[in-house]
């Protein structure tokens, strides 16, 4: 068993092409977003167990010999719907509570009591997570919360190796434990979410860009070199898994505090020469949508109009290929023509979404600002409110995109100014984390 604090992170996602077209059997664009969760794991000897979520207001704590007498039998047999409310029992909360947020809890339960039975005793651990990424806003918070959670109880139980060696400050483990992690993550993302794509915890396992289509996941070729200030991450074996919330699910305002200017922020990531990591935008409106709803009302536009949104979507189809195509391209030799691409690929994919049905006057607005000032904008995820992306081009200068964040801001929106392309999960050293992630995860010795 693992005796000293154990830090780990992972990013959140966001959709580049493909939102409401994937559901048709097209192909969407995932990209891990440099927001990220963090979770800290102290091991001890005091008989409890406590998760402490400071984003949410939860903070919970177990006797360790009332988890250890537990007839745990039921996580492996039944359907999942009793595994849930069989785990909101051992949670405390009741029956009928319908705060999604309180999932998490039995999240980390199903994890910790079946990855931990491997060990004589259940351990004793302090457990605290703390996220950059507003929850609910289809940006994957819930799957960096079950990446991180299977990471660092395997590590913690020694399943797998912990990989920072003396003297540095992250490290990654090796695809086979990936590989693992990723496994466990998923079945924290079916406790919260029912039944998951699977698209979330691949990006914030493995980072970089995946591609979906019909149930299918799998790396963008040489996405290596797409990757937050050079950070090398193996990609996924292709996996098969059923299709759900690909979009995203319910959206809330932000609590996390404004991102530090684009790029990676944790020290001891090597940045190679002439690499930069693909900046954007993040905005979220705080519109509160269903995707549930949008999903259905997409559906019901194509059934009554065929021949009009049959092409649309194949158009979709063509736009997500065709950004694949050029961030190939740019693996191998970014130019600003590349951008220039990108830009036009965004507004024709954007007023495709508006004629599905998915758009919203925030969104229209949110657009109207960032072309005021020479940038591109488009949904990312479900749409009807939500978060938007503005691709920031190498060549702006700072008062250019200052200027319009403080535009973004002054309509009510969220802004954070990040990149896409993130390294998937690793551990870290103490001393490499922001004062402020360190502030938020407690005390770290």
């Amino acid at each position: 068993m693992l005796s000293q604090v154990l830090l780990v992170s992972a990013p959140g996602k966001v959709i580049l092409h493909g939102e409401h077209s994937v559901v048709h059997g097209k192909v969407a664009l995932a990209v891990a977003l440099n927001l990220r969760t963090f979770l800290r794991l102290q091991p001890h000897n005091s008989g409890k167990v406590s998760l402490r979520l400071p984003n949410i207001g939860i903070q919970q704590t177990w006797d360790v010999a009332r988890l250890q007498l537990l007839d745990t039998s039921f996580l492996e047999q039944g359907d999942l719907t009793e595994q849930v409310e069989k785990l909101k029992e051992v949670a405390g909360f009741s029956k009928d509570s319908t705060n999604h947020d309180c999932l998490a809890v039995p999240a980390f339960l199903y994890l910790y009591l079946t990855i931990c039975r491997s060990q004589r005793t259940l351990p004793s651990l302090d457990i605290a997570v703390w996220s950059e990424l507003p929850t609910g806003a289809g940006l994957g918070s819930s799957a960096a919360y079950s990446v991180c959670l299977a990471a660092a109880l395997l590590t913690a139980c020694e399943e797998i190796p912990n990989p920072l060696k003396d003297g540095e400050a992250t490290g990654r483990w090796t695809e086979e434990n990936l590989e693992l992690i990723n496994k466990w993550a998923f079945q924290g993302e079916r406790v919260i979410h029912g039944n998951p794509s699977g698209v979330d915890n691949a990006v914030s396992t493995w980072g970089g860009a995946l591609r979906y289509q019909q149930g299918k996941i799998s790396p963008l070729k040489r996405t290596h070199t797409f990757l937050c200030s050079g950070c090398t991450v193996p990609g996924p074996r292709a996996i098969k898994m059923d299709l759900d919330l690909v979009l995203g699910s319910r959206n809330r305002p932000a609590q996390a505090t404004e991102r530090q200017r684009g790029g990676c922020h944790h020290e001891g990531v090597p940045v190679e020469q002439g690499q930069s990591p693909r900046k954007i935008l993040l905005v979220n409106t705080k519109v509160p949508r269903s995707t549930k709803a949008l999903v259905a009302s997409v559906r019901n536009r194509m059934l009554k109009f065929p021949e009009i949104i049959a092409p649309l979507l194949a158009s979709m189809d063509a736009i997500s290929l065709e950004c694949e195509r050029v961030l190939g391209e740019m693996a191998a030799a970014p130019a600003l023509e590349h951008y220039l691409v990108l830009e036009e690929l965004i507004d024709m994919n954007q007023h495709h979404l508006n004629a599905l049905g998915v758009g919203h006057a925030s969104l229209d607005q949110l657009c109207q600002v960032t072309t005021a000032h020479g940038l591109h904008s488009k949904l990312t995820g479900a749409g009807g409110g939500g978060c938007g992306i503005t691709l920031l081009r190498p060549d702006l200068e700072r008062p250019e995109v200052e200027d319009t964040k403080q535009a973004l801001t002054s309509c009510g929106f969220d802004c954070w100014e990040t990149s896409i392309g993130a390294p998937g999960i690793f551990v870290h050293m103490a001393a490499s984390l922001d004062a402020s992630v360190q502030q938020a995860l407690g005390d770290l010795r």
